[in-house]
């Protein structure tokens, strides 16, 4: 079993289809649309949300992502009301690269906690992006950016379309999942958004450099979803 996902949008065409893109990348993941009103409107369904709960229990816990203000406060209310509130959480991402960096982090085998730390990371890239942001927080923090890496590695792209949308992903939803701070070739490797900024075509070479705890597991990681081509031809 994984974490299983559940995503609420005010249109049921929105969350199908967030649905069917983020299963691209985690086939073994099940993932659950509550979109729209039950007469078809737009709009949030307690209802729909609770019934896509109660559908995703007895996996190894829910995480749940919404798109607008009202539909975090209906899936709150579906929270609040469902049986096994404890293992369900409420994800702060922005629905679309927030889904799938979860849903990634989920076919790695993530727990709870971990797939929505790994949606929760593309919010933190956004605001990183921002300027004032994305300085360190403190000198520490400062010195970490500058000293040696724990450990590091150059892996060459093998897969004939380089570094789009589902490697990125896959890299940035395994990556959330470690404690570890990770770039490659300089880009924070959390953000599929900026991974997918590198525009790194077929032989092109990955630097990937990492600090902490999980360090070295976070280069195997990266190492070998480049050298298996990321699945792809």
């Amino acid at each position: 079993m994984s974490v299983r996902l559940v995503v609420v949008s005010h249109s049921e065409k929105i969350a199908d289809g967030a649905v069917e893109l983020a299963a691209q990348m985690a086939p073994d993941v099940q993932i659950l649309a509550a979109g729209g009103t039950t007469d078809g409107r737009i709009g949030t369904s307690l209802e729909k949300v609770m019934e896509a709960l109660d559908k995703a229990a007895g996996g190894d816990g829910t995480v749940v992502l919404a798109d607008l203000g009202s539909a975090v406060m209906t899936a709150e209310s579906a929270i609040e009301f469902a049986e096994e509130t404890g293992g369900i959480l409420l994800a702060d991402a922005p629905l679309i690269e927030g889904l799938v960096a979860a849903a990634v982090a989920a076919q790695s085998g993530a727990d709870a906690k971990g797939v929505k730390d790994a949606a929760e990371a593309v919010a933190a890239a956004f605001a990183g992006a921002g300027g004032a942001a994305a300085e360190p927080a403190d000198h520490a923090a400062s010195a970490r950016q500058t000293a040696a890496p724990d450990a590091a590695g150059d892996f060459e792209l093998v897969n004939r379309a380089g570094m789009h949308a589902r490697p990125a992903a896959k890299i940035a939803g395994g990556i959330s999942a470690l404690d570890a701070e990770v770039t490659i070739n300089g880009i924070d490797a959390s953000s599929m958004t900026g991974l997918m900024t590198l525009a790194a075509g077929k032989g092109s070479v990955l630097r990937v450099e990492a600090t902490g705890p999980d360090a070295e597991k976070a280069v195997e990681y990266v190492g070998g979803l480049v050298r298996s081509g990321f699945g792809e031809p």
